[in-house]
Order: C-alpha cells, then sequence, then structure tokens
C-alpha cells in the first residue's frame, strides 16, 4: 500500500539520465596521484611492542640489579606504553582517514576498528595490573611478578596481532591498482528504477557512503583547482616570455578541460546531495511506519489487557456459580435425606 502511494512521486527516467555522471569512474583525477601509506609508524610501534614482550619475558634476568624494584618498573612500563599507544592511535586514525579521502571506503571501514583496538588492550591491561597491585596485599594466590608479566606478555601479543593486520591492509592498499571503491554508490539503490526494492537497514551504510563520495569529490575539486591555476599560471608566465597576448593552444585546451571536469564534478556533488536528501526522507517515512505500527501494536496490546480482565472477572463469576450449584446440591441431598427419614418415621407410626 504504501509502495503504490509514493509511485507516483517519481518520474521514471530513462538510460542517459541514469548514466548522467558515471563517466567519473574513468576519469577520478586524484586516482593518478594516490599516495601510498607509509609503513614506518607501524613497523616502530611493533619494534616497541617487541621489546615490550622481552621484558615481560626477562623481566627477572634484565632487571635483576634492581629486584626489589620489579613490579613497580614493570607498572610504570605499562603505563608508558599505553600514553605511546595513545599518540600513535592518532597517527593510525590519521592514516586511516587520508585512505578515507583517497576514495577507498572499504580499506577505511576495515581500519577504522583495528587501530582501536590496540590502545583498548593497553588501557585494559593496565587497569588490571594497577588494579590487582591495588589489592596485592589480601591477594597472595600468585606472586605479582607473575601475574605482571603474564599480562604484559598478553597485551604484546594482542596488540602485535592487531597491528600485523593493520600492517597487511595497509600494504594491500598501497598495492591496489583499481580505482576507489566508493565511485561504486554511484550506482546506488536511490535510483528511482530500485527505489521500491531499498531496504531500510541499508540506508545508514549508503548514506555514509554518499558521505565518504562526497569528501573524495571534495578534494578531487581542491586537486583541479590547484591544477587549474597552476595551468593558468604557465599560460601566463608563458605569454610573459613570448611577449604577446596569444595563449598557447595546448595549455589552454588543457585549462579547459580541467574546467570541463571541475563542472562535472560539481554537478555530481548536487546529485550526490540531492540522493542523500532522498535517503533521508525515506528513512523518516520509514520511521513514520514504523511508529503507525507500534501505535496500533500498543492498541492491540490494551484491547487484549481489557479483555484479559473482563475474561477474568467472568471466570470469576462462573467459579463462584458452581460453588453456589455445589452448595445448593449438597442441601438438596440433604434435604432428600430429611424426608426420606420423616417418612420412614411415619410409616413406622
Amino acid at each position: 500500500m504504501t509502495n503504490h502511494r509514493r509511485a507516483p512521486s517519481f518520474n521514471p527516467t530513462n538510460g542517459e539520465d541514469n548514466a548522467m555522471f558515471l563517466d567519473i569512474l574513468h576519469e577520478a583525477p586524484l586516482f593518478g596521484h594516490r599516495e601510498s601509506r607509509s609503513l614506518v609508524g607501524s613497523c616502530v610501534y611493533l619494534f616497541i611492542l617487541a621489546a615490550y614482550a622481552v621484558l615481560a619475558v626477562g623481566a627477572p634476568l634484565i632487571l635483576q640489579p634492581v629486584q626489589s624494584l620489579i613490579p613497580s618498573l614493570l607498572c610504570s612500563c605499562n603505563v608508558a606504553l599505553l600514553m605511546l599507544t595513545g599518540m600513535f592511535q592518532q597517527y593510525f586514525v590519521n592514516q586511516v582517514q587520508k585512505i578515507r579521502l583517497q576514495g577507498y571506503y572499504s580499506f577505511s571501514q576495515k581500519l577504522k576498528h583495528v587501530v582501536r583496538l590496540p590502545f583498548a588492550i593497553m588501557a585494559y591491561g593496565t587497569a588490571s595490573m594497577l588494579l590487582f597491585m591495588v589489592w596485592r596485599p589480601y591477594v597472595s594466590v600468585l606472586p605479582i611478578l607473575t601475574v605482571q608479566r603474564f599480562i604484559m606478555s598478553v597485551e604484546a601479543i594482542s596488540a602485535a596481532s592487531f597491528m600485523i593486520v593493520f600492517v597487511g591492509y595497509v600494504r594491500q592498499y598501497n598495492s591496489v591498482n583499481s580505482q576507489p571503491d566508493v565511485l561504486n554508490s554511484l550506482y546506488s539503490p536511490l535510483q528511482p528504477a530500485a527505489l521500491e526494492g531499498l531496504r531500510y537497514h541499508e540506508a545508514g551504510r549508503l548514506s555514509d557512503q554518499q558521505m565518504a563520495l562526497l569528501q573524495y569529490q571534495r578534494e578531487n575539486l581542491h586537486y583541479l583547482s590547484e591544477e587549474i591555476l597552476r595551468l593558468q599560471e604557465s599560460l601566463s608566465k608563458y605569454e610573459q616570455s613570448n611577449g604577446t597576448s596569444t595563449p598557447q593552444v595546448d595549455l589552454a585546451h588543457l585549462v579547459a578541460t580541467r574546467d570541463q571536469e571541475l563542472r562535472t564534478l560539481s554537478a555530481e556533488v548536487d546529485q550526490l546531495h540531492s540522493e542523500l536528501n532522498l535517503a533521508r526522507s525515506l528513512i523518516s517515512e520509514r520511521d513514520r511506519e514504523i511508529q503507525h505500527v507500534r501505535n496500533t501494536n500498543n492498541q492491540y496490546v490494551a484491547e487484549n489487557e481489557r479483555l484479559r480482565a473482563i475474561l477474568g472477572e467472568w471466570s470469576m463469576r462462573a467459579a463462584k456459580l458452581e460453588r453456589a450449584l455445589e452448595v445448593e446440591r449438597i442441601t438438596n441431598v440433604e434435604l432428600r435425606k430429611k424426608v426420606s427419614t420423616l417418612r420412614e418415621q411415619r410409616q413406622m407410626q
């Protein structure tokens, strides 16, 4: 019913309109200038984790000259590593943001969860170690040094595992040779022909993809603007060097081409804005429908409760009637006994 009501509000589009801005898939300016992400920070952090693991395993030997201070030193090292992990996390988050701005949405979605896990692991490990240090006078099941070394080893192994996953994804990103996958959202299910099959739970992810595409297109616009300025500056320098006002044909053609690409990208941004607004309107409509269903369900629940109350009242009345009938039956039986007794007495007289 809702689909029939919504269908007339969209005008049918031809194939040319559906493919209006899809030529950008083959002309993404930033694709030819994609920057690889550096792995130096990841390698440095992995080296720190390795040194931390070595310290955890060989603490009794490495810190033998200050054996009485080993628990305090290990706890201090844990806190220091937590602070370093926080700083490295900011660096890794910036790396993921740059990957997202380059248009590789799937890589950024995978990496944005991985980069935050090492800090969470270190935070939980530090909290566990500090908690054990506080309760050490009351808990003497295991030696404090053994517990600290175990926590540090688990922290190092877990954080290193996630960092290896992060390095693997970054290496895969550096070696990829395909167009940015965020451009795939140009084939959006928000096209009018596919509106009937749009699912409510996909709208949030679609909006995020469209937002990533908008950010990527802004980067393209920024790059093209700089390119146009550079070409115009080269053109002006060439005109000044030749002492003539006649522009060079090649440079003028390049400027015109870049300007056309800039206009195309601006139109694409407008198209994506309209699709985002359409997605939000669809989400709002689905929310209203869900709210209506919930209200109807609440009415049914209230009516069901009322009917149950009536049924309970009638059940109580039926139980009272049954008890009254039982009393009446017992009374009738007693009266019959009395009548039979009186008859026997009369017959005997």
